[in-house]
Formats: C-alpha cells, structure tokens, sequence
C-alpha cells in the first residue's frame, strides 16, 4: 500500500470510531459552552450531549484554528516520513484554511523529500467527510498519492450538501438571515433548505412552510440527483442534530425509491456547524453529477 497519510479535521464531522478504523488523523476545532473550553473529539457522545444542552439553553461559541496549531499539527504528521494529504472546510467557510496554507508553506522548507497537499475542498461538514471517505476508500484500494489528489480535485464539487434547519435564530445570530426575517420565518413556521454551491458558501436556496415540507424538499432534491446518475450502490450519509426519527424518514424516502443505492449512514452532526445551525439541522451528502440545489 503506498506509504502516505491523508488526514482531516474534526469538521469532516465523521465518527470518531470510523476515523480509528481507518487510522485518519484529524485536527480538533474548539468551542466553548457556556464560556467553558472543550475540544472537538468526533463522539457521538459528545455530539448528543451538545445538542441535548443547546435545547436546554446552552450557549455555544466557536474558534477557528491558528497557524501555529496546523504548523505543529503537520510537523507532527510529516516527521513520521510519509507525504501527507489534508482535507479541511471550504475557504469560503472559515478563515482556517487560510491559516492551514500558511503553515503547510512554513513547514515545508523542514522536510524537503516529502510532500504536503492541503486541498481547498470546498465542502463543509459531512460534504468533507464524503471527499474524505472516498479518498480514503481510494487509498486502501493501492492507488498512490497523486492518484488520490487528482480524484478528489476532479470530484470535490460532485458532492451534494443539502441541509434543513429547525430554528430560525441560529441563522439569525450567524448573519444568514435578518432580524426581521427570523422573527417573520418563526411566527410562519419557515423552514429553510440550504444548499452548498460550487463556491463552496452554505446558502438559502429554498424557505418551506413547515419542517415536513422541508423534508420534503431534501428528498425531492436527492431523488432528482439520483435520477441523472446510476443510483446503484451511491452511499448516503445523513448527519443530524438530535433529530434522529427525521433522519430515518429521509432515508426510507430514498430506499422506497432507489432500493439500489448503497449503504445510507446516519450519524450525529459535528459541533462546530451544529453550532451555528442549532438542534433540529439535518443534513443529506452523497456523490451527484453536479452540483444543482434543484
């Protein structure tokens, strides 16, 4: 097998067990609850408890990552003497990547036979984790470094992101919709689709009255993708925040479909967009032809 690491952060928002199993190293964000520091440690269990204390009034806040903590972080990686590939949250997303460039050109210079790759991936959450488990899955199937590189610059923006949010006034504290907007939205029981374009922004492409409508308008999305592509054996990832009896209606839409699809995961939502979103987001992210929230 080829001798090189490809590596992510927590924001990939894969399970910590399934980045064990596949001996993926990842960089934690952090957050604070309630001005309280804690580390991004990809458990479920962790995740579950985030939520559980956001519904009961918890206070989330999170940090991008500095430039020092990505130089030791690949220093770390790159003294082991293999090449190394690092996925991490779309540029347009968080001024993190900025800060993994930079420390990639810093450390460099220290391990000239070896190469360092950090992709802009344009993906967030589990849209990074969908490039990261394909990447992965190339990997240990032989293929080399540059091989691994070249897929994922040719599939990155193939990876659908389609999201729903339940509270209006996560997106409100986050600047994506206004004052007034979120007070109209609540009061009319607006839910809004989200969609992650080629740019890699996570925006509003749809506003549903009612969060059965909105779920309705993940799935029609998702049936309209599968429809211009062989469905067969396309594996689904589900990732939600405390919303699990959604998750499992969304993926028996599918099934009752295109029961030829391949294996469709449901997980908890990573902390970091969860944050920013609030209990309720549930998010869809598989491999599309391309990238058309409709």
């Amino acid at each position: 097998m080829s001798d090189y690491i490809i590596a992510t952060s927590s924001t990939s928002d894969l399970p910590r067990t399934w980045l064990e199993a596949h001996n993926i190293p990842f960089i934690p964000y952090t957050y604070t609850v309630n001005d309280q520091l804690r580390e991004d440690d990809c458990r479920e269990e962790s995740r579950a408890a985030v939520y559980a204390g956001m519904r009961n009034g918890d206070k989330l806040k999170t940090s991008m990552i500095n430039e020092f903590v990505y130089y030791d972080f690949f220093k770390s990686l790159l003294s082991t003497g293999k090449d190394v590939i690092f996925l991490d949250m779309s540029r347009e997303m968080s001024v993190s990547f900025v800060n993994a460039a930079q420390a990639a050109e810093e450390v460099r210079p220290e391990f000239p036979d070896r190469k360092l790759y950090v992709m802009d991936t344009y993906c967030i959450s589990g849209g990074l984790g969908t490039l990261v488990y394909h990447m992965v899955a190339l990997k240990e199937q032989g293929a080399g470094f540059d091989e691994v590189v070249a897929w994922g610059e040719a599939n990155k923006l193939k990876i659908a992101h389609r999201f729903t949010v339940d509270d209006l006034n996560y997106l409100k504290a986050g600047g994506r919709v206004s004052n007034s907007a979120a007070l109209v939205g609540s009061l009319l029981s607006i839910k809004p689709v989200l969609y992650v374009p080629d740019r890699g922004t996570l925006d509003v492409v749809k506003k549903a009255r009612g969060r059965k409508a909105a779920l309705k308008a993940i799935v029609d999305g998702i049936l309209h993708d599968l429809s211009k592509v062989d469905p067969t054996g396309i594996d689904i990832h589900i990732l939600h925040a405390d919303c699990q009896a959604d998750s499992e209606h969304v993926r028996d839409a599918i099934k009752a479909v295109y029961p030829q699809v391949g294996e469709i995961t449901i997980s908890s939502l990573g902390v970091v967009i969860g944050a920013h979103c609030g209990p309720g987001l549930l998010a869809v992210f598989y491999l599309c032809a391309d990238r058309q929230p409709e």
